[in-house]
């Protein structure tokens, strides 16, 4: 038993704990798959696995609720992988460190806690084994690579599933029931280019830039935290006045979480050596100034290293920094129907440029699917003008709101019978699974609500103990209160 099975629902954290210990990045969920399917086999509980690689399990109704409509927990199994430069973590290999803390929420160390949504699979195993939470017909999906590119729910066939109600179990906010969320689509903008000789009279500088805090690339976008990117971008067309011919530069590694750290490798002028360091310490204390509310740690230094023996034409260093500062980043439009809501926006998160080739990844989100293709020509209009190519690819619709639901108003009185207040209703600037599988499965009727989770995608990630206690109850009392057929 481990520490964290200490603690209420002592199933949940001890299922949570063992999911943290197998490694379970986005697509390389194998080892996590397989310890799951024993664990099904060890619980008498029924588990297949369909084509694309989700786990299906179903349990038959306790006594006296066979009656009652066929329900749907659903999670995914896959976690965001990311760590802090200072943290060595193999996220193959070595197992999440989650620490217990005063302040009453759970950490990793160093890296992201995966209870995004870790929990979520852990609450649905917690319900598959016991023996005491009463419930109707109930399946569990349990899908794969959620977190990039939502394989697992673009893959589910139809009639996989008998259910007719889908809790999906992947929000992070205690006490918000959701019942709508954004569509996504990634960009991927290409470009080559032959190396080009450094000049002579040159000195080696790798420029970095860490420290920020990054984040979910829906929920936080909203936050005005810097984007490493967008910041190197515009520390590198400064310093293009000091001559400066960049041989790399290679920022963010995944779709979904705003950039926190870029790198930079550049030659500089012996001649304007000192511009050039002056410039950097100058920049620095106009960014940390900029961002001082949302990045206190930011860090922008330069240092010495070896001279690069290519760089980048000047002609083709010029294009990629004007256009990775054009292209949109941010939030784009606010809601007009929901207050506070992000409508559309767009994550610059990836920049690699090296080698004699330039890739670029954003990820654009909108709850308006015009919105969401308005973007994507914009990036197109951006690239075509760089003489670059671009492939939109990975579109998925957004979830519109139903608050007619039938599942979201039984919810609404459970949750107010069980803890006394009315939950709010939301939707989301981030992609749910619900939205893909209303294309299959258009009769479902969906609600989503969770844990509170902070800063999912990045090494700040943190859940909040007590309310997984109350997302278990409202779980087990909304089980209990599910209508009949």
């Amino acid at each position: 038993m481990s520490e964290l099975s200490k603690l209420y629902p002592n199933a949940l954290w001890e299922n949570f704990a063992n999911i943290c210990a197998i490694p379970h990045p986005s697509k390389h969920e194998e080892k996590l798959v397989a310890w799951m399917m024993e664990w099904a086999k060890e619980n008498n509980i029924a588990c297949t696995k369909d084509e694309i690689g989700n786990l299906i399990f179903k349990k038959p109704a306790t006594p006296g609720m066979e009656d009652r409509v066929p329900v749907i927990l659903q999670a995914h199994v896959d976690m965001v992988p990311q760590a802090n430069a200072s943290t060595p973590h193999d996220f193959l290999k070595d197992p999440i460190r989650p620490r217990i803390c005063e302040d009453g929420w759970l950490r990793a160390t160093g890296t992201t806690l995966g209870a995004d949504d870790g929990i979520g699979g852990a609450a649905a195993l917690a319900v598959l084994a016991s023996k005491d939470v009463a419930h109707g017909p109930l399946e569990v999906l349990l899908t794969i690579d959620e977190e990039t590119g939502m394989t697992g729910a673009f893959g589910l066939k139809k009639g996989a599933l008998e259910g007719s109600i889908l809790i999906n179990l992947d929000s992070e906010t205690e006490g918000e029931l959701y019942v709508g969320c954004a569509g996504g689509l990634d960009g991927v903008i290409t470009m080559n280019y032959d190396k080009a000789s450094v000049p002579a009279g040159m000195k080696g500088y790798q420029i970095v830039i860490t420290g920020l805090n990054g984040g979910h690339s829906g929920m936080d976008i909203i936050l005005g935290r810097a984007n490493a990117n967008k910041l190197m971008t515009r520390l590198l067309s400064k310093a293009e006045e000091c001559g400066v011919r960049v041989a790399s530069f290679v920022g963010g590694n995944l779709r979904n979480a705003i950039p926190r750290e870029a790198v930079a490798v550049v030659a500089v002028p012996e001649k304007n050596e000192k511009a050039f360091t002056e410039f950097i310490c100058h920049f620095a204390e106009i960014a940390k100034n900029e961002f001082s509310a949302t990045e206190p740690n930011m860090s922008i230094e330069a240092k010495e290293c070896a001279l690069p023996v290519e760089v980048m034409p000047e002609d083709i260093q010029h294009r990629l920094l004007d256009m990775v500062f054009a292209l949109p980043n941010g939030v784009l439009r606010m809601s007009d129907s929901m207050p506070g809501l992000v409508e559309t926006s767009n994550n610059l998160a990836i920049v690699k440029a090296e080698n004699g080739h330039i890739e670029i990844s954003s990820l654009m989100r909108s709850s308006v699917d015009s919105a969401k293709e308005a973007v994507g020509q914009r990036m197109t209009a951006i690239a075509r003008l760089a003489g670059a190519e671009i492939s939109l690819e990975g579109a998925y619709p957004g979830w519109k709101p139903n608050m007619e639901s039938p599942i979201l108003q039984t919810a609404k009185k459970v949750y107010k019978d069980e803890f006394k207040k009315e939950p709010a209703f939301m939707a989301i600037h981030a992609g749910l699974e619900c939205a893909l599988f209303s294309v299959n499965y258009p009769n479902w009727d969906m609600i989503s609500f969770g844990p509170t989770i902070m800063h999912p995608h990045s090494p700040d990630e943190r859940v909040n103990i007590e309310s997984v206690g109350k997302f278990w109850d409202f779980i087990v009392a909304l089980l209990k209160n599910i209508p009949k057929k």
